[in-house]
């Protein structure tokens, strides 16, 4: 899959998202997300949230293994910009 594509499905699943960066090494990925529905949730039930906007490209293989996912919410991106 290419990075415009992976952006466009996670912005579409997941409310609110915006995909900062999309790292594509061949069938791996890495991921830069930003989006409120990330409030409250553990670093595990973040990468859950997103892994699940992905599932459909890990059953047909064309997504192998996310190496990384930052997930921020809106203040935590702030707070990261101004270090």
């Amino acid at each position: 899959m290419q990075a415009e594509q992976i952006k466009a499905l996670i912005e579409s699943q997941l409310p609110g998202a915006d995909v900062k960066s999309v790292e594509v090494q061949g069938d791996h990925i890495g991921l830069v997300i930003v989006s409120p529905a990330f409030a409250g949730l553990t670093p595990v039930k973040k990468q859950q949230l997103v892994l699940g906007t992905l599932s459909q490209q890990f059953a047909d293989r064309s997504i192998h293994a996310v190496d990384y996912i930052r997930a921020f919410t809106p203040e935590q991106w702030q707070q990261q910009q101004q270090q």
